[in-house]
């Protein structure tokens, strides 16, 4: 028998099984012995509930972040070790008290691991995600995130997938919404899908989605900017045939940001990487008219304001707030910085204390930026959904391999925004229920508002919150439905459905 290289060009990920002799099995054992292969390092945590991305292990300790919601106090992370190795001791422990210690031995030798366990909601998303829009859906009364697709060289994914979720901290993925791959859903484009931005909007007696993206154009050989519009937050969405924006006067055509100004109803369509800018889109939400105009905030350093990307505009107790991204993507340094205006167009006022959001090397966090914002419908509560830099990728290639996250944004008195400090932890889930309501209560038919007696059911019709009829069969997509039941007496009622 004869060992071979499996290196270079040769890598074989196929093959087959043959019965073999006893005399051979003996053989193999004596030379792939897993008694010689044993060690006494810890490899990792296979529980389900762990964040494999963030797991991290040294010679001494390991620290494993899990799921908000793992009981700790009866945990069992599934710890793995070498084949010929044992670790003890077995099953659940309490890890609320601090780390345990876990032994793993190999023969006579023996090694001990300080192992912690935090559950930690952050990032929000699985794997490498980033440029993060945040929409609280008033059709659904569900949060959305529409992420950039990270994790592949020069920024190089193609695609859009949305998740959703009931709280903002369990996220379900709701699948691809456009691929920009040539030939894909796109015309004008071949890739670089990134940093997208949407606006709902009632429009004709119905919820309607527009979805405005960067990507490139390899017409102009340039990235450009594009939307696409859809029925639900989920899609399907059908893209323009051509770009919204294809020319500006400096900078790249990137990082779009779209926000209805709630004194006007005007809707503007913010852009820029180097320069912000902004322009105003027509009613159909579809095109712009007028002209493109500047608005970059001046002055600053990389250490605390100079303008780089990411614009992000929100509005509060009168006071329009922009906030925007400094220094590179992957960058340790990469964080939020903001400033105010009284109108949507400018000028904006730097603030006096302008960072919102910056590293914190002691929790290992990095690069948090390129930021959106969340209002809970009828509260004060306000989140900034951001991505940062994986820990394991500071040194190499930290700008593709980023992860979402998001953190409590709140002010002072005044309506400054106070420095967010980003967590591992996240945030508790978050008491969706006035959405829910406000969402429900567009779609109640007018003669289903009073409930009857107690006669039987004799027909039950779905609606959804826009009050299309899905006919007599329940809804299984996630959402807000309303049920109307008819009774044999004729009265009706309805309820709400949320899945």
């Amino acid at each position: 028998m004869q060992n071979t290289a499996t290196s270079g060009a040769f890598t074989p990920r196929h093959g087959t099984v043959i019965p073999i002799t006893a005399e051979e099995t003996e053989a193999l054992l004596a030379a792939f012995s897993p008694e010689k292969a044993a060690t006494l390092a810890l490899q990792g945590a296979n529980d389900v509930n762990v964040k494999q991305e963030n797991v991290s292990i040294t010679a001494t300790s390991a620290f494993i972040p899990v799921e908000q919601g793992t009981d700790l106090s009866h945990y069992d992370p599934q710890l793995e070790v070498s084949l010929g190795a044992t670790v003890t001791p077995q099953g659940p422990q309490d890890f609320t008290k601090g780390a345990v210690n876990y032994t793993v031995s190999h023969g006579a030798a023996s090694k001990t691991y300080a192992v912690t366990v935090e559950a930690d909601g952050n990032p929000i998303l699985p794997g490498f995600h980033a440029d993060p829009e945040v929409l609280a859906s008033r059709k659904t009364g569900r949060f959305y995130v529409y992420p950039t697709t990270d994790g592949y060289a020069s920024w190089g994914g193609s695609y859009f997938d949305v998740f959703s979720s009931p709280d903002l901290v369990h996220f379900t993925n709701e699948g691809t919404i456009l691929n920009l791959k040539s030939g894909g859903d796109v015309a004008w484009a071949t890739g670089n899908a990134w940093a997208p931005c949407i606006e709902e909007k009632w429009m004709d007696g119905k919820w309607k989605y527009f979805f405005y993206f960067s990507g490139q154009n390899p017409s102009l050989n340039k990235k450009t900017l594009g939307v696409a519009v859809a029925d639900n937050p989920t899609g399907p969405f059908k893209a323009a045939a051509k770009p919204i924006v294809s020319a500006t006067s400096g900078g790249q055509m990137i990082d779009s940001d779209v926000f209805t100004d709630p004194e006007s109803g005007q809707t503007y369509f913010y852009y820029g990487n180097g320069q912000m800018h902004y322009r105003l889109l027509a009613d159909d939400m579809m095109s712009t008219v007028g002209n493109e105009y500047t608005i970059t905030p001046s002055g600053g350093t990389l250490q605390n304001y100079a303008y780089r990307e990411g614009t992000y505009v929100f509005y509060r107790n009168g006071i329009y707030y922009f906030l925007w991204s400094v220094d590179d993507t992957g960058s340790p340094n990469y964080h939020v910085a903001y400033g105010t205006a009284k109108s949507p167009t400018g000028p904006i006022e730097v603030a006096a204390d302008p960072i919102v959001l910056i590293q914190d090397p002691s929790k290992e966090i990095y690069g948090p930026a390129h930021n959106s914002v969340v209002n809970v419908p009828g509260t004060d509560d306000w989140y900034i959904v951001y991505h940062r830099i994986n820990k394991h990728y500071l040194n190499n290639s930290p700008g593709v391999h980023r992860e979402v996250c998001v953190d409590k944004l709140t002010f002072d008195d005044r309506g400054r925004i106070n420095r967010v400090t980003p967590t591992r932890e996240g945030i508790a889930p978050v008491d969706n229920s006035k959405l829910i309501e406000d969402a429900t209560a567009i779609a109640l038919p007018e003669d289903g508002m009073t409930a009857g007696g107690t006669a039987k059911v004799v027909g039950v019709t779905y609606y959804s919150v826009d009050g299309t009829c899905l006919g007599a069969t329940a809804p299984q997509a996630h959402g807000i439905y309303v049920r109307k039941e008819t009774r044999a007496d004729g009265s009706t009622r309805s309820l709400k459905i949320v899945r």
